[in-house]
């Protein structure tokens, strides 16, 4: 005899399920419905208005395996209600985004609201006024299970979430997805931190820095959605391969506004078709270029050989060179941006002239003054005392010119620096030069000395240890006015420049009271592999809290002594194939063409970094070069001596290791025919 849906639970919760999507969806057709033909005053308006309609209905999509929500709460009390006893409490289901039926009563709540956040943080020593936590589990979209946790109930023992384990631990095939059901209190804490102060999270391999990044973003959007609607909101990651893995976790929430860009996109002001040795790399890189910049720019400044004579009608009004040069150290004293100085001083020099018309029983007003400014006499003063500069020839010739190199490099670059910098062959012009990354950096820095930088009302920096001095600012440029989410971890810092403090890289970024936050439990690596990882702290980080693992969970590892060849690597490859989830093959650099050749030959079908795998390709190829935030369920890391010899220094190379040994979500098997660091022994 079946049992009434009354009377079970979980038939119940999967009847609330099928209402809230049946709500969701005439949301989203109350929407595509809207006639907006009379209330729309042009063409301009209406393709705008058109545009935020399209964004609306793209949020309201209801994802098919995406959990429409994923927790219950029952209060015990009206959510800012006074707690008189016998008060009754309120149910409210938690979700990606809010639902309401057709009386505006809410079906879900957004998990960024505040009547959510203990499902986050309630305990039972805090219950925060919580009888119950109901969390689900789903196979698919299907509803399947549901765990409780009486919190208000003293008699009742805290345990372990069986379906969050299971959720954390779940396999993954393509790209990120978000942790909105799993986010711990720690992780809720910075994600709803303020917008107005900026926060730093150094966090280990799997503590799930990158999602809270992201996730913050979600929430400062609901929380601060019409500034940030003006001002602008940006995510940084280290390569395109990374961004295009971590894109859907915004559009997934609902968020599709965030834009997302490389350091080097954003600096994009010529073609990068070079690349620069690790020394000068270094050098560029340094914050003290800056100086030199600011050097080399102004002293395109001069004083005025001579004075000037401006012609009105059939009187000359004479401006001396010495009032002019007053104008010009005004200017100069007031640290404004080149650019805005130059438009300035021809102003200037005119409200001198007009000072004498008034003088002289002349009554002119503003349009004389422009007029003024517009003169020829006056613009061949400007030209000649505060002429026009182009960033990128700034920098060419700087890098060309070892004399004027050494001019404004004086006592800022030693001598031996700034050979490192110079060109062998220099440029003929900025089209024909071969630009490095960390030249078009050099350029963006030229280019805020003379006209300012727009800023963003917040940025999200991620993989931010392997950022040098120089990149920082040019991030830092970018939130001026805003704040910052800045995510790493020092241990991970595989370029010459990486970041040596958080302190020393948030002074670069102009974000020196933000607060540094640490994150040390970890949700995806598994404990058997981040133990292992671990034995190289000491000699990469020492100082760092090693990640302690909370999946019960320990893990699939293995080391293996393999023969000389492929063929061990393609056969562990096999057989991770074999359980379910993705597979990731990690190599030196170096190794790859030979590793893709022999899985061509045995029939295996891989896909490259940032390429999205099926359930018929699982196997992605990766350089060590680009693992970095990438994660696949099961690894094959080959050939650990090679990874480590690939990097110019031991240390880099360690570090490199470092990431590679703890790309893996449920298991990883290490295979190798030469030694093994040292590092990694017993």
């Amino acid at each position: 005899m079946s049992t009434p849906v009354h009377d079970d639970p979980l038939a119940k919760e999967r009847s609330h399920l099928a209402a809230s999507r049946s709500a969701l969806r005439a949301m989203r057709e109350d929407v595509e419905s809207l006639d907006i033909t009379d209330v729309t005053a042009n063409w301009v308006n209406a393709a705008v208005l058109e545009r935020q309609i399209e964004d609306r209905v793209k949020a309201l999509a209801d994802l098919s395996e995406t959990p429409l929500f994923f927790g219950r709460l029952d209060y015990l009390h009206a959510p800012g209600a006074e707690q008189a006893e016998g008060g009754e409490g309120e149910r409210f289901y938690v979700g990606r985004r809010h639902v309401h039926d057709a009386d505006g009563d809410p079906m879900v709540i957004d998990w960024r609201a505040p009547v959510s956040q203990p499902f986050y943080r309630a305990s039972k020593k805090d219950p925060q006024d919580v009888s119950l936590r109901r969390r689900f589990g789903y196979t698919g979209g299907d509803l399947t299970a549901y765990e409780d946790e009486h919190l208000s109930d003293p008699a009742e023992a805290a345990v372990t979430s069986k379906l969050l384990q299971r959720e954390i631990e779940r396999p993954r095939v393509g790209p990120m997805r978000d942790i909105v059901a799993t986010i711990q209190p720690e992780q809720d804490e910075i994600v709803r931190a303020g917008l107005s102060g900026s926060v730093c999270v150094q966090g280990g391999p799997g503590t799930g820095k990158t999602a809270v990044g992201l996730h913050r973003v979600a929430y400062l959007l609901y929380a601060h959605r019409e500034r940030l609607a003006r001002t602008g909101t940006l995510v940084i990651g280290p390569n395109r391969s990374f961004l295009h893995y971590i894109e859907q976790v915004l559009p997934a929430l609902g968020e599709l506004t965030v834009r997302q860009s490389t350091v080097d996109d954003l600096v994009a002001h010529v073609e990068v078709r070079g690349a620069d040795d690790a020394t000068a790399a270094v050098v560029k890189g340094d914050a003290r270029m800056a100086e030199v910049l600011r050097r080399a720019l102004y002293a395109h400044v001069t004083p005025p050989a001579e004075g000037l004579v401006v012609v009105r009608g059939s009187r000359r009004w004479r401006v001396a060179a010495y009032e002019v040069e007053e104008i010009v150290r005004e200017l100069l004293a007031r640290d404004i941006r080149y650019g805005a100085a130059r438009e300035a001083l021809p102003q200037r020099i005119a409200h001198a002239v007009l000072v004498q018309m008034e003088r002289a029983g002349e009554a002119p007003d503003d349009r004389t003054q422009n007029a003024v400014a517009r003169d020829a006499a006056v613009k061949a003063v400007v030209k000649s005392v505060w002429p026009q500069v182009d960033p990128a020839k700034l920098v060419l010739r700087l890098l060309s010119d070892a004399d004027f190199l050494a001019e404004h490099a004086d006592g800022v670059l030693t001598e031996e620096e700034q050979k490192a910098v110079l060109w062998v062959r220099p440029a003929r012009s900025v089209r024909s030069a071969k630009w490095s990354p960390a030249d078009a950096v050099l350029i963006d820095e030229a280019t805020d000395l003379i006209e300012r930088t727009h800023s963003l009302g917040h940025v999200v920096l991620d993989e931010a240890q392997d950022l040098s001095p120089m990149q920082y600012r040019a991030v830092g440029r970018r939130c001026t006015t805003g704040s910052a989410t800045v995510l790493g971890d020092l241990a991970q810092g595989t370029t010459p420049w990486a970041t040596r403090s958080w302190e020393e890289a948030l002074g670069h970024l102009g974000k020196e009271g933000a607060v540094v936050e640490e994150l040390t439990a970890g949700f995806r690596v598994p404990t058997d592999v981040i133990a292992y990882a671990s034995r190289l702290l000491p000699h990469i980080a020492p100082g760092l809290t090693p990640v302690a693992s909370i999946r019960e969970n320990p893990g699939f590892f293995d080391v293996r002594a393999a023969d000389a060849g492929t063929a061990d690597v393609v056969a562990a490859c096999q057989e991770l194939l074999e359980r379910e989830g993705s597979v990731g093959l990690i190599a030196a650099d170096a190794r790859v063409p030979g590793l893709a050749e022999a899985l061509g030959a045995a029939g295996i079908g891989f896909v490259g970094p940032g390429e999205e795998t099926t359930r018929a390709t699982r196997l992605t190829l990766v350089p060590a070069s680009l693992a970095k935030g990438l994660e696949y369920d099961y690894v094959v890391l080959d050939e650990p001596r090679a990874v480590v010899d690939g990097e110019p220094d031991e240390r880099t190379g360690l570090r490199r290791l470092y990431v590679c040994l703890t790309r893996a979500v449920s298991g990883l098997i290490v295979t190798h025919a030469a030694g093994l660091p040292a590092q990694l022994g017993e």
